[in-house]
């Protein structure tokens, strides 16, 4: 099996093209090859595929085989793929995921590489059950979680895959690792969630660390940027444009008040290519 390692701001994946369908086995191929030590080491296996609805389809094995709906760090690495190497000629794409249908990109190019691709990443869900969560209320903010004697409160946002952001004092030393999973796996949420640690610092900026459903802490999450700018804006804490600045580096978000998508831009990278047995 030929692969590219890409990332997007340091959440990285393991690219494959040529199937036709995603293979049967990609659950374990993605537990073997994600791993760290014993494999190739990502936070994801990402198949791009054929599609009758877009131009490509995107499919993401998380590094425990789960399956994730969406992922926007993935479709900027997608997007540079398919046009780096030659696979599509315009600046303009679709790009099929299951989780938000087909979403329009645009590719800035230079030298004939692109270097920034702007992902309309959809409207975001905010009803409390279409999350999901177990909460009949639309939105969902300020809504307080209680684990191990500690109380949270959390805005619920799905951009096509479920979030839960969390206001906290310093978004850069809180300890994802403790209290990230045990968010995850919280009753309130009937499919796990992904939790943003989220520190405003202005209008325009906000810190965001990521528990990602799945796959942990990693250093960025698109989704995770986009579903923290709508809650900032619910929560009356950042303006519709703002930069969410991620352990890996910084997104710029936009909530349309004109069509009501959010739209995130940010870069995506070639890492190196290789075989690997599948």
């Amino acid at each position: 099996m030929r692969f590219t390692k890409m990332h997007g701001l340091g959440n990285d994946f393991i690219v494959v093209y040529g199937e036709k369908e995603l293979p049967a086995n990609a659950p374990e191929l993605a537990v073997r090859l994600c791993n760290r030590y014993f494999g190739i080491g990502a936070d994801g296996l990402v198949y791009i595929l054929p599609s009758e609805r877009a131009d490509f389809k995107m499919r993401i094995i998380n590094s425990d085989g789960s399956e994730a709906e969406q992922c926007g760090n993935a479709i900027r690495c997608v997007a540079k793929y398919v046009y780096d190497n030659g696979l599509a000629d315009r600046t303009d794409l679709t790009i099929e995921t299951i989780g938000a249908g087909v979403q329009p990109l645009r590719l800035t190019v230079e030298d004939g590489k692109v270097r920034q691709v702007r992902v309309d990443m959809g409207e975001p869900i905010l009803n409390g059950l279409d999350v999901p969560t177990t909460i009949d209320a639309n939105p969902v903010v300020g809504h307080k979680v209680e684990v191990d004697g500690r109380e949270f409160a959390f805005t619920a946002v799905s951009m096509g895959n479920p979030h839960a952001v969390i206001y906290v004092d310093d978004a850069k030393s809180f300890d994802l690792a403790k209290w990230g999973p045990k968010l995850e796996t919280h009753p309130l949420f009937p499919r796990k969630i992904n939790v943003e640690f989220a520190t405003v610092h202005s209008r325009d900026r906000v810190d965001m660390r990521v528990w990602e459903r799945g796959a942990g802490p990693t250093l960025a999450c698109g989704t995770g940027a986009c579903a923290t700018l709508v809650s900032s804006v619910l929560n009356g804490l950042t303006d519709r444009k703002a930069t969410i600045s991620l352990a890996g580096g910084d997104l710029l978000i936009e909530w349309s008040e004109q069509d009501n998508r959010v739209y995130m831009t940010g870069p995506a990278a070639i890492v190196f290519t290789g075989e690997a047995e599948a």
